[in-house]
């Protein structure tokens, strides 16, 4: 079976790398579900601590500091993960906890501008997560090649765009309407993204299972833990965006 994925870090060159030996101890899916559960709980750890320093008056000096360099040091650490998977144990957990300060810190700015959207976000990405999930494992939802062709190619467009937008507003040139808007044609690109990070989850499930299937390294538990906290952290990102424009429009 060939291995693809609409994730930059699950791919044929990553996998192909980290086939293991007779007699080593291999990839297994539940093995990766539990590492799954550590980094949740490592990015939740951070992201409550984010936030309940956010509310604190004598914390308001280092806590923006804490955020922009959870962000640096988090993009560092998905970059290393990406080429070097072997690290992915200390990685991961460390990108994990990154991305937990980070989303504390975004979490309260949208939280204080619309009160009760963050436990709407957290619960409709946890929900998203367990229908693809529930979807991929009933056998409703296929990793066709057709479907990875069609999501690595949406993926890049809007890797694309957004790169476009932010290079754009350094020279200050206003993004599209539609990308902060809550109007209908803002609601229905949000609405897009989100359905292109959700698919995405199916085709890591696929890829990660192959790879089980294969008796992959060890370590590369860690590395689909990683992969899958990636989109976990783009889908709830996303969700954020979009719960913000339709309140927005009420």
């Amino acid at each position: 079976m060939e291995l693809q994925s609409s994730n930059p870090t699950l791919n044929e060159r990553t996998f192909g790398a980290a086939r293991v030996g007779i007699g080593e101890p291999a990839m297994t899916i539940q093995g990766t579900v539990n590492k799954t559960f550590i980094l949740l709980a490592l990015l939740m750890a951070g992201a409550f601590w984010t936030w309940s320093k956010a509310s604190d008056p004598s914390a308001a000096g280092y806590i923006n500091i804490v955020g922009i360099g959870s962000a640096i040091v988090g993009f560092i650490l998905a970059i290393v993960t990406s080429f070097n998977p072997k690290f992915s144990p200390v990685t991961a957990p460390l990108y994990a906890a990154c991305e937990g300060l980070l989303l504390g810190l975004i979490s309260v700015m949208f939280e204080a501008r619309y009160p009760g959207i963050v436990i709407q976000a957290v619960g409709l990405t946890f929900a998203v997560t367990f229908a693809m999930l529930l979807g991929y494992k009933a056998g409703f939802l296929q990793a066709t090649p057709g479907l990875r062709k069609g999501l690595m190619i949406a993926m890049g467009g809007i890797m694309i765009f957004y790169a476009i937008v932010w290079i754009a507003s350094m020279f200050g040139i206003h993004p599209p309407g539609f990308i902060n808007g809550g109007g209908p044609l803002g609601v229905a690109f949000s609405l897009f993204v989100v359905g292109i990070a959700a698919m995405s989850l199916v085709l890591d499930f696929d890829l990660i299972e192959s790879g089980s299937r294969q008796g992959l390294e060890k370590y590369m538990e860690w590395y689909g833990a990683f992969a899958l906290m990636v989109t976990l952290v783009w889908l709830y990102m996303e969700i954020l965006r979009l719960l913000s424009k339709i309140n927005r429009r009420n």
